[in-house]
Order: structure tokens, then C-alpha cells, then sequence
């Protein structure tokens, strides 16, 4: 019986979508693994950005006492729930108070509740954050399946790729990790 712990799962790993995605939602994305386990997988795509910013969603969720503009962009997270948000962000032993979150690496939170968008317009939310709408689901043995049939690349997740490198920059800097270029991959690649 496998445990959580196994090595088959990819929780905290980067999913590259490879060329033959190119027709669907994950076209050129990076997936962050938030979860992944005998029942399946959750995670937030990194690098597709939505006609949106922050400042957009606190003004839709009418938050007020804003102390600095937000004019970062929200992600398109996946296509799954999106409606709802979601903050991928680096864990603040000082502010561990969110009322939704999720623990995924001792360095890394998901959190979807309200506070926290609260607490980022008033300025005393996590300083590494990265916001998106949606996420990206798997039921069990999905994404096994999906990995088998060469749909996605897999890499151990670098935080610095989701925080500090810029949005359009993370295929780039995700692929340069495993050393290919992404451009040179037939999209129609078998199995050997």
C-alpha cells in the first residue's frame, strides 16, 4: 500500500505541459503540485496570466482600507472552481492566522479564504504571493495516466520560479532546470 510520502507522487513538483497540450487550457503552462495522493492531484497553474489584477479583486470583493495599488496580475489557475481564488504563498511563522489554508512544504501555503486578501490590501499579508482563479484538478490515476501518454514533463518545484521570476519568464526558467527546449519536442511524441 502506498502512503502519503511515496515517491510516486509529485506533490511540490512543477507539471510541464509538453507540446501536444497545445490545443487545451495548460498551451505552454507550468503546474505547481499543491497535492497529490492515491486520489488524485490539485494544483495552481503559474504562468498564465488573466486580464485582471489584484487591485480588480479587491474591488470586486469591495475591500476597503487599501494601503498601497496592486497592480500585479491574477493567474489563470486551471479550469477547475473559477470563481474562486486562490493564494499560493511562501508560510509567515508571524501570521500563520488564515482561516484557509493548506500546508504544502514547511516553506509554502495555499490559502482560499478572504483574510488574507484582507490582510495583503491592508499591507500585512505574505510579501512572496501569487494569486490565481481556478485550479487545475486530477481524479485518481489521472494524472499517472497523463504522465504515461508523455502529456507532461516533471521537475522537484523551485519557489523562486513562482515568486521571483517574472510571469512570462517561468516556462523558460522551468525547462532550463531539465536542460531542453520545449520548441525542439515533436507534439506528437511516442513511446520508446
Amino acid at each position: 500500500m502506498e502512503t502519503e510520502n511515496s515517491d510516486t507522487f509529485l506533490k511540490d513538483h512543477f507539471l510541464i505541459a509538453m507540446p501536444g497540450l497545445n490545443n487545451s487550457i495548460f498551451a505552454h503552462s507550468v503546474t505547481y503540485l499543491c497535492e497529490h495522493n492515491d486520489g488524485g492531484a490539485m494544483g495552481i497553474i503559474i504562468n498564465q496570466p488573466l486580464d485582471l489584477s489584484v487591485d480588480d479583486i479587491f474591488q470586486h470583493l469591495n475591500i476597503k482600507d487599501i494601503q498601497a495599488p496592486h497592480p500585479e496580475r491574477v493567474m489563470a489557475g486551471g479550469p477547475v472552481d473559477t470563481g474562486r481564488g486562490f493564494i499560493l504563498h511562501r508560510t509567515d511563522q508571524e501570521n500563520q492566522r488564515w482561516q484557509s489554508s493548506l500546508q504544502i512544504t514547511p516553506e509554502l501555503q495555499l490559502t482560499s479564504s478572504v483574510d488574507i486578501l484582507e490582510a495583503i490590501a491592508q499591507g500585512d499579508g505574505p510579501q512572496d504571493k501569487l494569486i490565481a482563479l481556478g485550479y487545475a484538478g486530477w481524479g485518481e490515476g489521472q494524472l499517472e495516466s497523463e504522465i504515461a501518454d508523455n502529456a507532461w514533463l516533471t521537475i522537484p518545484a523551485d519557489s523562486s520560479i513562482i515568486f521571483d521570476t517574472i510571469c512570462d519568464q517561468r516556462l523558460q526558467a522551468a525547462t532550463a532546470q531539465l536542460g531542453i527546449d520545449l520548441s525542439l519536442i515533436a507534439p506528437n511524441a511516442g513511446h520508446a
